[in-house]
């Protein structure tokens, strides 16, 4: 048994808003099936989607999943800031300083993002979604790497990488101190390869944990991962 990540899902207050913006920066497409929900396919080749949930909870602290997007020049870099600033997102400050060669940004509901400078070895090859920046232990990376089925590609002083085999955006884990749950962030959908409650005891034994039903109508089974980040693993797709 194992699962495919079948979508970075963002919880959104206004999802058709914030997809329309994710659409205009990555340059994608709306697809896929209506009853899906709002969604769009990634353009990368680790195959997952970029999915928008409705959510009513506020932001109250930094996301602790966000996107490094690659550039290939100084110019590609400024051109991908002067379009997300023209659809709605705004500079952030989470620390960077004024000697950062990455740009900060927040989309229209406040999710961070970087747009990173060209040369950047690490993330080559990777796409435009070059990363998930993700907070979190050594521990949730190795879990993660089980869960999907991704190789290490990174394991360090307690930072961690995941990628899939086909390559494409690689998930990082930045070790401690740890960030507080910010309320409204970036979360999983799992597809099972095979059935749904065998693939979440397969889950639990590798140290999630079981949370309360999701609630969202679509069979999902809500589960926490050994770091407490909430994600869903989907009924088979």
């Amino acid at each position: 048994m194992s699962s495919r990540l079948f979508a970075i899902t963002f919880d959104a207050h206004q999802p058709e808003r914030l997809a329309r913006f994710w659409s205009g920066v990555m340059g994608l497409e709306r697809g896929g099936d209506p009853d899906e929900g709002v969604a769009l396919p990634s353009g990368n080749v680790a195959g997952y989607r970029l999915g928008f949930r409705p959510s009513h909870k506020r932001k109250t602290a930094q996301n602790r999943l966000h996107f490094d997007l690659t550039s290939s020049s100084l110019e590609d870099q400024q051109e991908t800031v002067a379009r997300a600033l023209a659809l709605g997102a705004q500079h952030a400050d989470v620390g960077q300083g004024p000697d950062a060669s990455h740009v900060v940004l927040a989309d229209p509901e406040g999710n961070e993002f970087c747009v990173i400078a060209p040369g950047n070895k690490f993330l080559a090859g990777c796409g435009f979604a070059g990363a998930l920046a993700c907070d979190g232990s050594r521990t949730v990376g190795y879990f993660w790497s089980e869960a999907l089925g991704w190789p290490l590609v990174w394991d360090q002083d307690e930072e961690t990488a995941i990628q899939s085999p086909d390559g494409g955006t690689k998930i990082t884990w930045g070790g401690p101190p740890h960030m507080p749950d910010p309320g409204k962030d970036l979360h999983f959908d799992l597809a099972p390869d095979g059935d749904q409650q065998a693939e979440v005891e397969r889950l639990v034994s590798l140290g999630a944990k079981r949370l309360d039903s999701d609630h969202g109508g679509d069979g999902a089974v809500l589960l926490a991962d050994p770091d407490g980040h909430e994600f869903r693993v989907l009924t088979r797709r």
